[in-house]
């Protein structure tokens, strides 16, 4: 006796709305994709005066690459143990009339506009860090982060940083939070059944569990660092160098925030040349983003 199984006309209809969506969003990729690429041929033969003075593209690219690069992993450094510290007191250790406040004050932080970021950054934090700057300058000048001379508005690529590490810190944690909670309660409790701490417990049911979920919630508060642009424009005084100085006032600049500020006064090739740096931020949180999903695809055959 065989079994047949008869589609709804519902279920054909939303298999078909899925693949659809599905479809769309490689072909918008690929659009976009192709959009840049043409665009950005011209700037491969771009004179210097169309490269802000650069000999070539790789030496416009290079620095706008590196800056994007090392502020986005300053962010992740700040923001990635703060949010599993504060998704772990919501998921397990707060009260739950207390959970409840702090994780929504948590998430309300995803909701204030990149703009309010930078002016907080720029008229408040920055400010503030001065002393600190200075401190670190002349006490730890020997070493390259603080070498200086510490700047005197605060507007360096470590304030960038620690801005951008607040406006990601609530993606994390979101993630983060929800995951810890999916922990099967059987291995908490049984991790608690002999003998072990709380502690213990989520060191060794929790985490462990949530090893490829914490990949990917970094990752998608990485993507977002990268491609942040008006709160680092505002707060960034950047000058287009590379260097590994985080306090003084010659800082890289990052790729979105110099096509932000350059782009309304650019014609020509060099609006070719944005747009090749463009592509290239575009192949970088690709990379970004196929990496991660082939650490947590690594990450989940692991723990079956």
């Amino acid at each position: 006796m065989s079994l047949t199984t008869t589609r709804r006309p519902g279920d054909r209809v939303f298999s078909g709305l899925a693949r659809g969506a599905g479809l769309l969003i490689l072909v918008a990729l690929a659009g976009v994709a192709a959009f840049l690429t043409v665009e950005a041929l011209p700037a491969f033969t771009a004179p210097p005066e169309a490269l802000a003075g650069a000999a070539d593209l790789l030496a416009y690219v290079a620095p706008l690459a590196f800056g994007t690069l090392l502020a986005a992993l300053l962010a992740l450094l700040v923001a990635t143990p703060l949010a599993l510290g504060v998704a772990l007191v919501v998921s397990h250790y707060a009260p739950r009339p207390v959970a409840r406040v702090v994780g929504a004050a948590i998430d309300l932080l995803a909701a204030i506009p990149s703009v309010v970021y930078g002016l907080w950054g720029l008229a408040f934090l920055g400010v503030r860090l001065t002393p600190v700057y200075a401190w670190l300058s002349d006490h730890l000048g020997w070493l390259p982060l603080f070498a200086g001379p510490a700047s005197s508005t605060g507007r360096t690529i470590l304030t960038a940083a620690l801005v951008l590490a607040v406006m990601v810190l609530p993606i994390i944690t979101a993630i983060t939070r929800e995951i810890f909670a999916q922990t099967p309660v059987l291995h908490q409790e049984a991790a608690l059944a002999l003998g072990a701490t709380r502690w213990e417990m989520i060191r060794l049911a929790v985490l462990p569990h949530a090893r490829s979920g914490i990949v990917s919630a970094v990752m998608l508060g990485l993507g977002r660092a990268l491609g942040e642009t008006m709160a680092v424009a505002m707060v960034l005084s950047a000058s287009g160098v590379v260097t590994l100085d985080l306090v003084g006032a010659t800082n890289p600049s990052t790729i979105a925030a110099n096509i932000a500020l350059t782009f309304p006064d650019s014609t020509g090739l060099s609006v070719n040349a944005l747009l090749a740096s463009g592509l290239a931020l575009f192949v970088i949180t690709l990379a970004v983003n196929v990496a991660a999903r082939l650490v947590v695809a690594r990450s989940q055959r692991s723990t079956r």
